[in-house]
């Protein structure tokens, strides 16, 4: 199983950015998918979530209405549309696939590598 996040940057405070990872050797529509994020000194935290049911998404509170998750099923690519960043935001951020909604905050199968977004102030 490999999961390719890309799409982290340098950006400034108020400004977007799209995450994406694109996942191989897993049945993707079966997966839960999701985004989390470490910055320095800090805890690894789930900032977004996409069940592999229509309609499920769950996020973060300090990220609501500002990230959207979506998933292509054609593509087996999972994104995180950032929008009105923040420099709190700054992090590597990590994409992760597990088997349902409650794995996905406790204990993922497969994890990606990081990608850095750094939002300056």
């Amino acid at each position: 199983v490999q999961l390719q996040a890309s799409g982290g940057g340098l950006v400034q405070a108020g400004g977007s950015l799209r995450l994406s990872c694109a996942a191989s050797g897993l049945t993707f529509s079966s997966n839960t998918m999701g985004w989390f994020r470490q910055a320095p000194g800090k805890e690894r935290e789930l900032v977004a979530s996409i069940g592999w049911s229509v309609g499920y998404t769950d996020y973060a509170d300090s990220v609501k209405g500002r990230f959207t998750i979506s998933r292509d099923s054609d593509k087996n690519t999972v994104y995180l549309q950032m929008n009105s960043l923040k420099p709190e935001d700054t992090a590597v951020y990590y994409c992760a696939a597990a088997r349902s909604i409650y794995a996905i905050k406790s204990r993922p199968a497969y994890w990606g590598q990081g990608t850095l977004v750094t939002v300056s102030s």
